[in-house]
């Protein structure tokens, strides 16, 4: 449990490494992975050092919950774009729609919470082992709810008759590659020059060309 101070985290009593990776969280959403560091999250609740190593055994055994809170953030926004998008009679195009609304979400969270989506992404000593490919990922994981989410999403896309099932294989990596090029190009490329409507026109035009090819 803990308590906001001057808008840091102070842990007083209850599950401390819940409370440091919370205290991490913020540091990424303020500066991205690089300022993720075991010792600042330990004084942003209030505790030493010392008792921080004893719940994350290195910088990057914290990062990689970080990274792991990013992935679960970045799937909630997905679905809640699912959700409040306004549900449409013909199965074909609900499930259309779902997919552009999934992707809405993926680039709202880039944009949104630009420190958190690029830890999401960061490389760590724990990622390298991960039985993640890219390609089917393993059940019940949270950190992997983005890529289910999208893949259930274009399983509907095939059963309202949208998509031809010999084009659903790998149709996730195709999506995935379209969106996350999108969310860099306009956290870090020229497209973070355009003003905001004239961004979020891109940013449609780019969800139904991506719809467009997924149905063809």
């Amino acid at each position: 449990m803990g308590s906001t101070t001057g808008g840091k985290a102070r842990y007083h009593h209850g599950d401390l490494r819940n409370a440091l990776i919370e205290a991490a969280v913020e540091l990424a959403t303020e500066g991205g992975p690089e300022r993720v560091v075991l010792r600042e999250a330990a004084r942003s609740v209030g505790v030493s050092p010392t008792a921080a190593y004893r719940h994350f055994t290195s910088h990057g055994d914290l990062l990689e919950a970080v990274k792991i809170r990013g992935q679960q953030a970045l799937a909630d926004s997905m679905a809640e774009a699912v959700r409040v998008h306004p549900g449409l009679d013909d199965p074909g195009e609900e499930a259309v729609a779902k997919v552009e609304a999934i992707g809405r979400g993926y680039v709202r969270f880039a944009i949104e919470h630009p420190g958190l989506y690029r830890t999401a992404f960061c490389r760590t000593p724990l990622a390298q082992s991960s039985d993640f490919n890219g390609l089917e990922a393993p059940e019940a994981r949270p950190e992997f709810a983005a890529f289910v989410l999208l893949s259930d999403v274009l399983d509907t896309l095939v059963a309202a008759g949208r998509m031809r099932p010999e084009n659903r294989p790998a149709a996730e990596v195709a999506a995935w590659s379209a969106v996350h090029g999108l969310s860099l190009l306009i956290l870090d490329g020229p497209l973070a020059r355009l003003p905001a409507e004239q961004r979020d026109a891109v940013v449609e035009r780019t969800l139904t060309t991506i719809s467009a090819g997924l149905t063809r």
